[in-house]
């Protein structure tokens, strides 16, 4: 039989599970909102973590609290970034739409174990999730600060190296396959020659742009609105409290995270995040351009395009032997889809802010990591179990190469438009090669054709 303890909050008295520090609004909330499975993001549930220390540093600074409780709420916050108590964090994001549930879920944890903690030290302070651990705080300000701490973080140190592995790979098959002539493709059409590595040189270039626009858009995610507290005014709070938090969560995390210049705008905005999760769409728009040429190319391999391998990773088929699929690019692709849906959410949540706060945060950070975290996955799954092992099928390249029509375009400056398109319909109409239909023409000479038709010199 479980046991449980008895918490109180302003409502009353509340049963909590004895092996659990969390306290009597967390509980409340955990048996109000059974909604889903999905739970607030770690990565968010850090990102108070880190604000609750720099706030207990700042206010031991300011004199607001003693320098015991100080490194009671320190020593729990830092064990919280180990990930020692992930499993104190169980809300729904489908909870209240500030996020005051999951703040309170933190401040709770903090007291209780660091209360846990001084009686071990033989103290008799006692700390309150509330007058303590939140203090100089709101959830107003903390959640959409812990927002923008979660998702700079995860965008610099997940997803930005994923692209950056994926890019080193295109490169160096750019560089591999740059003497390999193909014919290009337009419309699914064929069209004039170009070389594998100059094909692979545009998927190379998409993830350079990628990287560049989401960095540059993530630096609007260094403005935070710690110090705003309840509507932005800063009340229950030191004027400097905003910019001092947001120097020591420089100094931990690393990164220059600074308090925003208009608290009012921090706290019922979320614009920055929209514009954040944009150029991440266009990244994943990128990835299924590039993850859809792979399964195209590959297609096959007798009766498809053929001029790509890709790694067999397992069975294709439950009932066909022998079959490859293009698994790797079918997850992409579906990683991508997310992404897009994730994306309209995201952009209908963040115009829902009324008067001096949105109410819509947590889906707007449930779905801001999730696309990060997905392409990031997806990126590194796509680069080890597929990317890194695509071979040119040099044979099939070449024969595409030799029955194209569209070499003709070479004729132009010789001959003519007209004259040329004469001769690809020809060729096609008879099922003859190019040369031969330029030939019966009299158009051209067969020394004049093979002087002129030189694929490698149509790159």
């Amino acid at each position: 039989m479980e046991n449980f303890r008895i918490e109180k909050d302003t409502l009353g008295e509340v049963r909590v599970p004895a092996d659990k520090y969390w306290g009597a609004q967390t509980q409340r909330s955990k048996e109000n909102f059974k909604i889903g499975t999905e739970k607030m993001p770690l990565e968010l549930i850090y990102g108070l973590a880190l604000i609750k220390k720099s706030a207990a540093i700042v206010n031991q600074q300011l004199g607001k609290l003693s320098e015991l409780k100080m490194e009671a709420i320190k020593k729990v916050s830092d064990e919280i970034l180990n990930g020692n108590f992930d499993e104190q964090f169980p809300l729904s994001v489908w909870q209240t739409g500030s996020g005051t549930q999951s703040n309170m879920n933190v401040n709770e944890v903090i007291a209780n174990r660091a209360n846990e903690w001084l009686k071990e030290q033989g103290s008799a302070e006692k700390i309150h999730p509330n007058d303590d651990v939140n203090m100089s705080q709101s959830s107003n300000d903390t959640f959409p600060t812990a927002m923008h701490i979660a998702a700079f973080i995860k965008v610099t140190e997940s997803l930005l190296p994923a692209i950056q592995e994926l890019k080193q790979t295109l490169l160096e098959k750019e560089k591999a396959f740059s003497t390999i002539v193909k014919i290009g493709r337009t419309h699914l059409q064929d069209a004039t020659p170009l070389t594998l590595g100059q094909e692979i040189s545009g998927w190379r270039a998409m993830l350079e742009k990628n990287e560049r626009m989401i960095s540059e858009a993530s630096s609007y995610l260094l403005d935070l609105a710690i110090g705003g507290t309840a509507v932005g005014t800063g009340i229950n709070a030191d004027p400097q409290f905003g910019e001092k938090v947001s120097a020591k969560l420089s100094t931990l995390t690393g990164h220059p995270f600074r308090s925003a210049e208009n608290k009012f705008h921090a706290l019922t905005s979320h614009d920055e995040i929209v514009y954040v999760h944009g150029s991440i769409k266009a990244l994943a728009a990128d990835l299924m351009k590039i993850a859809n040429d792979v399964r195209w190319l590959a297609s096959g391999p007798r009766s498809g395009i053929g001029e790509l391998t890709i790694p067999a990773n397992e069975p294709g088929s439950s009932i066909m032997p022998g079959k490859v699929n293009p698994t790797q690019s079918e997850a992409l692709t579906m990683v991508v889809c997310q992404v897009f849906g994730n994306d309209a959410t995201i952009g209908v949540a963040a115009s829902q802010g009324n008067f001096e706060l949105n109410v819509f945060k947590p889906v707007i950070i449930h779905n801001l990591i999730q696309s990060i975290r997905l392409l990031s996955d997806g990126m590194r799954s796509f680069n080890k179990n597929c990317v890194v092992g695509i071979e040119a099928n040099e044979k099939k390249i070449k024969e595409h190469v030799e029955q194209s029509l569209m070499l003709v375009t070479a004729l132009n400056p010789h001959i003519g438009y007209e004259k040329a398109a004469q001769i690809a319909k020809l060729a096609f109409k008879e099922n003859s090669t190019l040369k031969e239909a330029a030939i019966k023409t009299g158009f051209v000479s067969a020394e004049q054709f093979d002087q002129w038709i030189k694929p490698e010199n149509m790159v």
